[in-house]
């Protein structure tokens, strides 16, 4: 007897270059599970609506993308700590009629640095580009890292001190100088730049000049394909180790897999598939 395979999703504007349909697909084959992953475009203030839909629809389980990680965090009956203090989700559970909201986007981008590009984040320089949904949560997993100081550089810079603010016990915790610069010039150069912005998404300027690179710097897009190329592009003529963001999309896929089915997929396994599949 058949039985209809738990409906899950990716919600965001835009969504058609998602790769998490794939990237999940892979991971119930792989570890036997039946579940139905789709991409949902959703009107930019049509987002409350979609997660009603959704629900409706018998949905178990959504990821969020931009520009709707802030609302999901708001709209969520109960909130992971990761959520709390970030005032992000990208991933949501649905369960017995409420919302839970979690966020392991900044999970899978340490996961993507140091296992899969192997560099230590502890006692690292790093500088994060931005002050959004994907910044914020991306800050306390790299600071429970211990590098030796995070600078956050945001257009708007009042955004930047809050997030600064907001996290400042956890990295007074950890022993890391945690400090808001000016975007423009930053005076400072840094071991791993990380770009948490929309710019490659809009197709703009890289955000920050080439002086807060090093000799062999990382420098890492949380966008991929040719969203990140710019970025990328910037970071190589300038002497930078260049990576785009889809360690961070499969590993981060992997987090939200277990959360919603119990059940760890082979994320190392997949990446290769995936980056293998691109390239073709």
């Amino acid at each position: 007897m058949s039985t209809t395979p738990d409906l899950y999703c990716v919600m965001g504007n835009p969504i058609a270059h998602s790769r998490s349909p794939w990237i999940h697909a892979r991971f119930a084959e792989l570890t036997g599970q039946q579940l139905h992953y789709e991409r949902r475009l959703v009107a930019l203030d049509g987002f409350a609506q979609a997660l009603r839909d959704f629900a409706a629809a018998g949905g178990r389980g959504c990821n969020i993308t931009v520009p709707f990680k802030l609302q999901a965090a708001d709209l969520a009956d109960t909130r992971s700590a990761r959520v709390q203090l970030a005032g992000a989700a990208n991933t949501l559970v649905f369960a017995n009629g409420q919302i839970h909201a979690d966020n392991t986007d900044g999970l899978g981008l340490v996961a993507d640095i140091e296992r899969n590009a192997g560099v230590a984040l502890a006692g690292r320089d790093l500088l994060l580009v931005g002050a959004g949904g994907a910044a914020a949560g991306a800050l306390a997993p790299l600071i429970e890292r211990q590098p030796r100081r995070i600078a956050v550089v945001n257009r708007t810079s009042a955004r930047a001190q809050a997030l600064v603010a907001s996290h400042t016990a956890l990295a007074v915790l950890h022993k890391t100088e945690l400090l808001a610069l000016d975007i423009q010039a930053p005076e400072a150069d840094f071991d791993v730049i990380i770009n948490a912005t929309a710019s490659s998404l809009a197709g703009g300027a890289v955000p920050v000049p080439a002086s807060v690179l090093r000799a062999g710097s990382l420098a890492y897009d949380m966008m991929y394909g040719p969203a990140a190329q710019g970025f990328l592009d910037w970071a190589t003529q300038h002497g930078a180790q260049a990576r785009d963001g889809l360690g961070m999309l499969v590993e981060q896929a992997a987090e939200a897999f277990q959360l919603w089915r119990g059940q760890r997929p082979p994320a190392a396994q997949v990446l290769q598939e995936l980056r293998a599949a691109i390239a073709k």
